[in-house]
């Protein structure tokens, strides 16, 4: 009867925090993986979303999530976390899940480091 009861409480929720990706509804996408950042180089060229790549903004490279996808990057040693937005794909280096603006890799302490591991969350 419990089982019951939880199923039709869960079913009831509908899915109003579905991200799709891919062609798959999903209730959330999580990532874990080695991130690394990019700057100078690519300040003022074209991303491949058509806009100016900016290394202050809090923006970041994803192979597959949707521009425009806002995205919680946790970094794993120190906890710092920060939120970034889908603008350009990438990286293109294996092992890699993802490249993030000099600002947010700043924000979240692994500039010195330069690539470190991290979790990322789609939030919407």
């Amino acid at each position: 009867m419990l089982i019951l009861l939880l199923f039709l409480f869960l079913s009831s929720l509908g899915c109003s925090n579905c991200c799709c990706l891919g062609g798959a509804q999903t209730t959330a996408y999580v990532q874990y993986g080695k991130a690394s950042y990019y700057g100078e180089k690519f300040h003022g060229r074209k991303t491949a979303s058509g806009e100016i790549f900016n290394k202050w903004a809090y923006t970041c490279a994803h192979k597959k999530l949707p521009f425009n996808t806002k995205v919680k990057v946790t970094n794993l040693k120190n906890h710092k976390t920060v939120v970034v937005r889908v603008n350009d794909r990438g990286p293109f280096i294996k092992g890699r899940i993802i490249d993030l603006s000099f600002a947010a890799a700043k924000k979240i302490g692994m500039v010195k480091e330069g690539v470190v591991k991290v979790k990322i969350e789609v939030i919407r």
